[in-house]
């Protein structure tokens, strides 16, 4: 099934590739070549949503440094918006002690060098001495340039529970 998908989207694109004349197709080997390069791609960023819950399991904001954008913005649950150095300050300084934080139900949709990348995350830890557990459904924006994936913009949603 995903693969597929993978070669629908591939034969989709043939309406942005502006080197092929009207009527022009592409050969089989270059669909393939095409679904596998989307495929690489979304590797990267389900490997990327893992390093980001790594990350926040142990309130590390080294990697947000590298991977989020300098002009990156995200909305937190209260609704609240941070700029790159705010989001990296609340991760850093948080008062969550986390024992578990997972990033599940990883969905990617693919639009040339943009990606839309929604999770669930599960968080467990104490805070001022009590234990909790939540859940958030996630929203990551990223851009494909010289730097590589790189997160613009992020909503998070706490779940009822």
């Amino acid at each position: 099934m995903k693969t597929c998908a993978t070669l629908l989207l591939a034969a989709c694109s043939l309406l942005l590739l502006p080197s092929r004349g009207f009527g022009q197709q592409l050969s089989a080997s270059e669909l393939r070549e095409l679904a596998k390069e989307n495929d690489t791609k979304q590797e990267e960023l389900i490997n990327i949503e893992h390093e980001i819950a790594r990350a926040m399991l142990f309130n590390n904001g080294t990697l947000f440094r590298r991977i989020y954008g300098d002009d990156f913005v995200g909305v937190l649950p209260t609704g609240q918006v941070k700029d790159k150095t705010g989001w990296i300050a609340q991760i850093e300084n948080s008062s969550n002690k986390y024992t578990s934080f997972l990033s599940t139900d990883i969905r990617i949709r693919m639009f040339q060098e943009t990606a839309v990348v929604t999770s669930l995350w599960t968080a467990r830890g104490t805070r001022e001495g009590q234990e909790f557990y939540r859940q958030y459904r996630v929203t990551h924006v990223y851009v494909y340039g010289q730097r590589g994936w790189q997160v613009v913009a992020s909503q998070e949603t706490l779940l009822p529970g």
